[in-house]
């Protein structure tokens, strides 16, 4: 997981310099739209900065730049990635990092650098420097205090004075009910009726739309106050303010949070606590959180993704100082630009693939997608859905994992795979053609004679068993005994 470093490229082809506004200074609203507007001048071919729908109290946009070798549009099989910033608007790190990260990709795509085109050729990457826009311009106008700092809290909220972190949908509760009652796990609320929410914020509504735009696959929202990468789930099961609220993907959201913290240069060291409250030594356990462990949050955004859309987010918190002074954003940039590339390149994770029918081969929408661990033989309680193009995109960690796929209309379909990560790699490709329910569904028995061989691999990790081949070999018998008959 630990990357090495992303040095600038030695082998530049083309030249990008960038006017002063890229320098690392803070910028209000109008800078920072111009920088973005400026990489897109200077990487035509492969940005496009456009503004969601809907904009913030104070009608600023939530504008946004995207970087793929095919701006505008979705590519089948080809996943989705997003970070965004300054949703608190005096954590103002993250805003900057991503405008500093916006120049480096184009720099970087010019100059050759190959990790960098082959992550922008196979991932479609949105920036979202600033949710918050209406807070940022309130805690630009906060003096500094004599030890550098400023208020802990003015600018925090949105210009009409809510915490935008707190006012998504609460879908945990409706998540924690449906699990005892074995309801939906996934895609809990429409968006239309979501919307209807009472209290929802301008900018709340916007990100909402936004998400159900696009078919993101993984993101991660960049905060201030402290040095942790956070997973959910955040808010407590029990009502206790601090409890781990575990999430069926538990173990890859660890991973997902630990390709952050691994790959910072401090995140995950022993460091100093930033003494807030609830605040601990998060070095001591890699630099990472579960969310409920560390202070209950209700109707928060990265809760939302994963149980509203096909989305994982984590939440990343930065630093102890919000709004640190421009001299320093230069470290935070070192400090944090590995990390950021590292993080992008887990969209590409465990498996993916096209859903579509035998009959002429056409795209299956909403395909439900299951998935249990085989190593356990335990469900992973969160399924997730193919997109208009039958494509889905299925974040797993190394293992051996069953996939059962349900579309109306045709006979459910198992298949296996051992699932073996590698960076710089795409994500495994597994395809399924269903057959309609009115015909034989001779394909299946063939997949499950393929499961039961990987079960006994996964049954038998670290001891001596048949070799792979034997079991391979021995199911093939099976299977031509079954077609024989």
């Amino acid at each position: 997981m630990l990357l090495t470093s992303f040095p600038s490229s030695v082998e530049a082809a083309v030249s990008t310099s960038f006017s002063s506004n890229a320098d690392f200074i803070h910028h209000n609203y109008s800078a920072m739209v111009d920088l973005l507007n400026e990489v897109n001048s200077k990487c035509p071919r492969i940005t496009q900065v456009y503004n969601p729908p809907g904009h913030s109290v104070q009608n600023r946009n939530l504008t946004v730049i995207e970087f793929s070798d095919n701006p505008g549009h979705h590519t089948p099989g080809k996943p989705e990635f997003k970070y965004v910033a300054n949703m608190h608007g005096n954590e103002v790190v993250g805003r900057e990092l991503l405008l500093h990260l916006a120049v480096y990709l184009c720099q970087e795509y010019n100059a050759n650098n190959h990790k960098i085109q082959w992550l922008i050729n196979n991932t479609r990457i949105h920036l979202m420097p600033s949710m918050n826009p209406d807070g940022w311009e309130l805690a630009n106008t906060n003096h500094r205090k004599p030890d550098g700092t400023k208020d802990w809290l003015i600018g925090r909220r949105n210009a009409n004075n809510v915490d935008l972190n707190r006012n998504f949908p609460d879908l945990n509760n409706i998540m924690y009910e449906n699990e005892i009652s074995h309801g939906p796990n996934n895609h809990l609320e429409k968006l239309k009726y979501a919307l209807n929410t009472p209290d929802l914020e301008a900018e709340t509504k916007t990100v909402m739309k936004w998400l159900s735009a696009y078919p993101f696959v993984l993101s991660a929202n960049l905060h201030g106050g402290d040095l942790v990468a956070n997973y959910p789930y955040d808010l407590t099961r029990s009502g206790k303010q601090k409890e781990y609220s575990i999430s069926p993907d538990d173990a890859t959201f660890r991973y997902l949070a630990e390709a952050y913290s691994q790959n910072h240069r401090y995140m995950s060291k022993n460091h100093k606590s930033c003494g807030m409250a609830n605040d601990q030594n998060f070095g001591v356990q890699d630099g990472i959180t579960n969310g409920g462990e560390w202070y209950s949050v209700s109707r928060g955004m990265q809760d939302y993704n994963y149980l509203e859309t096909n989305c994982f987010e984590i939440t990343l918190e930065l630093g102890c100082n919000k709004f640190p002074k421009a001299s320093e954003l230069s470290r935070y940039w070192k400090d944090n630009k590995d990390a950021l590339i590292a993080y992008m390149l887990q969209t590409h994770i465990g498996l993916k693939g096209f859903v579509k029918s035998s009959w002429l081969q056409l795209p299956i929408q909403d395909a439900v997608i299951q998935v249990i661990n085989m190593t356990d033989n335990k469900y992973i309680n969160h399924d997730i859905t193919t997109g208009r193009h039958g494509d889905y995109y299925r974040l797993l960690i190394d293992g051996y994992y069953q996939i059962r796929v349900i579309a109306r209309g045709y006979h459910s379909q198992v298949r296996c795979h051992k699932v073996h990560n590698k960076m710089f790699h795409e994500a495994e490709i597994l395809d399924f053609v269903m057959i309609p329910q009115h015909q034989r569904n001779k394909r299946d028995v063939k997949e499950r004679l393929y499961c039961k061989m990987l079960q006994e691999l996964a049954d038998n990790q670290g001891h001596k068993l048949a070799t792979e081949q034997e079991i391979f070999d021995e199911m093939m018998k099976d299977v031509s005994e079954y077609f024989n008959q």
